[in-house]
């Protein structure tokens, strides 16, 4: 089945780019692009994409709100928002994956990287890279101002059993499905129900939310 794709980005180069490699695939599809997110946000309603890649800075609505239009509200538009950032400069990006984003991605993110990054957002995988998604969500956090720091620790918390504590530990030290695994000494399907078990105690959207979680929550020093 192919993999729909909305690219939204206000530079012409860069769309054009990423539909070039994204159409080499054959089981990825772009179905429009967009230079700013107004116009990403009716595309993605028009198109219903699997998977969005929005860029931040956009003139008009930007991807930050652009996000927080399409993930929420009354009518969400269904579809996962994969971040385009150049690290270090989006000072947003913590703020567009609180807003419900799965991810994100470099700008000069290898072609080989990018289709997979696609792949795993429209599977239900938050995190392409793992460990530099979370030190990026940490970057961030001690960007906000004290009173956004870590907060009182959801309700759904207290209901995780040792074992899914656990998990959402390693989930936010930046480990991978198979890194849980093979750390915890159990099959990587036995770690997919752990987390799904998290995600629903959470009331959470994916692993990306759960992380946040878990470094609101102070479960994760920022400098751990």
């Amino acid at each position: 089945m192919s993999i729909r794709v909305l690219i939204v980005d206000d530079e012409e180069l860069v769309r054009t780019g990423l539909r070039l490699i994204l159409e080499s695939e054959p089981d990825l599809t772009v179905v429009a692009t967009a230079g700013d997110g107004a116009s990403g946000v009716a595309a993605a309603r028009r198109f219903r994409p699997d998977v969005v890649l929005m860029d931040i800075r956009m003139p008009g609505l930007d991807g930050l709100a652009a996000t927080r239009e399409l993930l929420g509200g009354d009518q969400p538009a269904g579809c996962k928002v994969v971040v385009l950032t150049t690290f270090d400069v989006d000072e947003h990006v913590y703020e567009a994956l609180r807003a419900g984003a799965s991810g994100f991605l470099l700008k000069d993110v290898p072609a080989d990287q990018l289709a997979h990054a696609i792949r795993v957002a429209a599977a239900g995988e938050a995190l392409l890279a793992p460990s530099v998604t979370r030190r990026l969500i940490t970057a961030f956090t001690r960007r906000l101002p004290a009173a956004a720091g870590p907060g009182p620790a959801p309700d759904g918390l207290a209901e995780l059993t040792a074992r899914e504590r656990e998990v959402l530990t390693l989930l936010a030290e930046g480990l991978s499905n198979a890194e849980i695994a093979q750390r915890l000494f159990v099959g990587e399907a036995t770690v997919k129900t752990h987390v799904a078990r998290v995600l629903t105690k959470l009331g959470v959207r994916d692993r990306v939310q759960a992380v946040i979680v878990a470094f609101r929550a102070g479960l994760v020093p920022l400098d751990h």
